[in-house]
């Protein structure tokens, strides 16, 4: 007998999801919300239409919202499901996830708010840190319905006046906590230089900042798309719409490098200045990004790690998960999008810098200038970041390097 989970908005029924007796998933926009004058559509790759989308078709999007292949395959074996199942993963993760989308059996309806918390004590918390590698997202604890999409352990979490609490029963969050990975050290202290270093040059990037609870160290990430709505002298945290560009251009995960037929550079800028209600600020800001992740070593800045964000206005979202893989000699150093034809980082020069701008539609000498002047600026902001942390220092001497050879290459030219 075919299931189906009501897919809501906000607070509104948008469509169903179903899976039929084979366990092909299929997904269709609700008669009622079609007919609103105010409608909008779940993901760019998902148009208004009355015909149901195949699951090739919906695919792209839906398992976006899942964590990735490694995680998802420990929470299937904890929650006596199947890995490879959407359906089922959404149907008990899909409380919380990325967004503004809610998951609910057909027929319960969505509960009414009731936003509840549970504080947690250094105890609790660092307890949980450790368990986060054998129970990813805690998937299974009690009232607890959390999604995020990624390779690394995290969780959402809600913190205030100095408290890390768990939302519960559908209750939104605040922050996404990265706990340290044991095989890459320092990662912590990496991604919170990269991502501060970043917004000290004025790229457009979510604020971080890197704590510690007993021995571990973790990594607070606040949430782009979560806001207080201060109404009637109340503030009520509510949830923003947002995609990535894999869910926006409907490319399932597992395909999320350029290599394996992931989104290109030249899509992700023509995705921008198609749906940005702000081309101008915005195909600026993913030329920052792209500049910037070249400059530090990125070279994971894959398709999901780039968003769009559906708030009154679609605007670019501000960068996240950003660090120098460049660090770690084991990581590759392909990158994950192309740059002018090239994967190589060490091997991009002006020229392909010039080929990027054809391809982006924008101008190549304010292209060239525009790299120059990320690498002069980072190069004047990172001093008043190093500090005595082992990682930090490492990191920031990487970056020094690189962008004085980019300084050095572009300024000859």
């Amino acid at each position: 007998m075919p299931r189906i989970l009501e897919v809501y908005l906000h607070r509104d029924l948008v469509g169903r999801l179903g899976q039929n007796d084979q366990g092909v998933l299929s997904f269709g926009y609700d008669e009622g919300w079609l007919k609103q004058t105010d409608a909008k559509p779940l993901s760019h790759s998902l148009p208004l239409r009355p015909e149901r989308f195949s699951r090739k078709e919906c695919q792209g999007f839906f398992a976006g919202i899942l964590p990735d292949e490694a995680k998802r395959e420990v929470i299937a074996k904890n929650l006596g499901i199947s890995a490879g199942n959407d359906f089922a993963m959404l149907e008990q993760l899909g409380g919380e996830c990325a967004g503004a989308v809610t998951f609910v059996p057909a027929g319960a309806g969505l509960p009414d708010r009731d936003y509840r918390y549970r504080t947690l004590s250094p105890d609790q918390l660092a307890e949980i840190l450790r368990q986060l590698p054998r129970r990813p997202l805690l998937a299974g604890e009690d009232g607890l319905r959390l999604s995020l999409a990624g390779a690394q352990d995290k969780i959402a979490v809600h913190v205030a006046d100095g408290r890390i609490s768990l939302p519960l029963g559908g209750a939104p969050s605040t922050h996404i906590l990265k706990p340290a990975i044991e095989r890459f050290a320092g990662v912590v202290f990496n991604e919170a230089f990269c991502m501060q270093l970043g917004q000290a040059a004025g790229l457009h990037i979510a604020p971080v900042e890197a704590a510690r609870v007993e021995e571990i160290d973790y990594l607070l990430v606040k949430r782009y798309d979560r806001f207080v709505d201060v109404k009637e002298g109340r503030g009520l945290l509510v949830r923003l719409h947002q995609e990535d560009f894999c869910q926006a251009l409907g490319i399932v995960p597992n395909r999320k490098y350029q290599s394996e037929g992931g989104p290109s550079l030249k899509q992700c800028f023509s995705l921008v200045r198609e749906l940005s209600a702000s081309p101008v600020i915005d195909l600026q800001r993913l030329l920052d990004a792209v500049i910037y992740n070249f400059l530090i070593g990125n070279h994971d800045a894959h398709g999901k790690n780039f968003s769009l964000l559906y708030g009154q206005q679609t605007r670019l979202a501000p960068l996240y998960d950003v660090l120098s893989t460049a660090y770690y000699p084991d990581l590759s150093k392909k990158m994950a999008m192309k740059i002018g034809g090239e994967y190589a980082s060490d091997d991009v020069t002006p020229r392909q810098f010039e080929k990027l701008a054809d391809e982006a539609q924008l101008a190549k000498p304010m292209v060239r200038q525009r790299v120059a002047e990320v690498a002069e600026n980072l190069l004047a902001k990172i001093p008043g970041l190093i500090t005595g942390q082992a990682t930090t220092r490492s990191v920031a001497a990487l970056v020094q390097t690189r962008c004085v050879k980019v300084q050095a290459q572009f300024h000859n030219r």
